[in-house]
This record gives C-alpha cells, sequence and structure tokens, in this order.
C-alpha cells in the first residue's frame, strides 16, 4: 500500500471520527504526496514518500522554533501536527546508532584523528548511508564531536 492510499484511508477515518486536527494534518500530507507525484508526473518510491513525510515535518519542526512563546495556539497545533506526521516516518536513529556509522566510516576512509578539512570527505560517504534515518544537524554535531 503506497503513502498515498495510506493516508487517504487515515484521513477518512480521521473525518468519521471527527477529528478535526488529525484530518486537516493528514490533507496537508496527501496534498504533498500528490503535488510530489504530479511532479515528477509517474508514482513516487517509497523512498520519495519518506523525503516526503520529513520534509513536512522538518517543515512544522521550523514553525514550532519561529513561533512566539505567548502564541500557544499555534505551538499546540504544530505539536499535534508532528505526532500525526511521526506516525509516516521511518524509525530514526539514535546517536549510538549514528557515532557507530561515524567510526565505521572514519575506519573505512583511513582517517584516524579527522580534521575540518576532512569534514567534506566524511560527510560525502556517510550522509548516504544514513539518509532518511537520521538528522542531518544530528549527524553534524556528532561528527564534530569526533573532531575535537
Amino acid at each position: 500500500m503506497s503513502k498515498i492510499d495510506e493516508v487517504r484511508s487515515d484521513m477518512v477515518k480521521a473525518m468519521k471520527a471527527g477529528k478535526k486536527e488529525t484530518k486537516d494534518t493528514l490533507s496537508l500530507l496527501l496534498a504533498a504526496l500528490k503535488n510530489k507525484a504530479i511532479d515528477k508526473r509517474s508514482d513516487l518510491t517509497p523512498e520519495e514518500e519518506i523525503q516526503v513525510v520529513l520534509k513536512e515535518i522538518k517543515q512544522t519542526k521550523e514553525t514550532l522554533e519561529l513561533t512566539p512563546a505567548d502564541r500557544a495556539d499555534i505551538v499546540e497545533e504544530c505539536r499535534h501536527r508532528l505526532a500525526v506526521l511521526e506516525r509516516y516516518a521511518p524509525k530514526m536513529m539514535d546517536a549510538g546508532e549514528i557515532e557507530a556509522i561515524i567510526s565505521a566510516t572514519l575506519d573505512e576512509l583511513g582517517i584516524d584523528a579527522p580534521t575540518g578539512k576532512d569534514k567534506g570527505r566524511i560527510m560525502k560517504t556517510l550522509m548516504p548511508k544514513v539518509k532518511g534515518k537520521a538528522d542531518g544537524k544530528l549527524v553534524n554535531e556528532l561528527l564534530t564531536k569526533h573532531m575535537n
């Protein structure tokens, strides 16, 4: 079952249950998935579907970060939206799993003590291994710790 069918099915369930906020979030996700398929002019692969979901999650997190503290309504809406969207995202790697991949990548490249000059080469090898499974920001922070 594709993500589009899954989201559409869940959206119908949310409408029937009277869950307006969930239905609205699923409607936005469904529109994003359909727009990506239209842009591509063919069906999306599972990886592309995951990328759309992760992009929506990232945008919602950015909205949450930029929202003033006195706008509790927007903060609450963003938190609910994140909870709904994360059901469709793959399980993300934790710091320990990322550390293991960083160590394996450093061994693979033959780098014992990485420096700032090596960072680009390391990230180029590392990111395809964790793409869609780990937050790029966290990967960058953990790699920077290895350099110190």
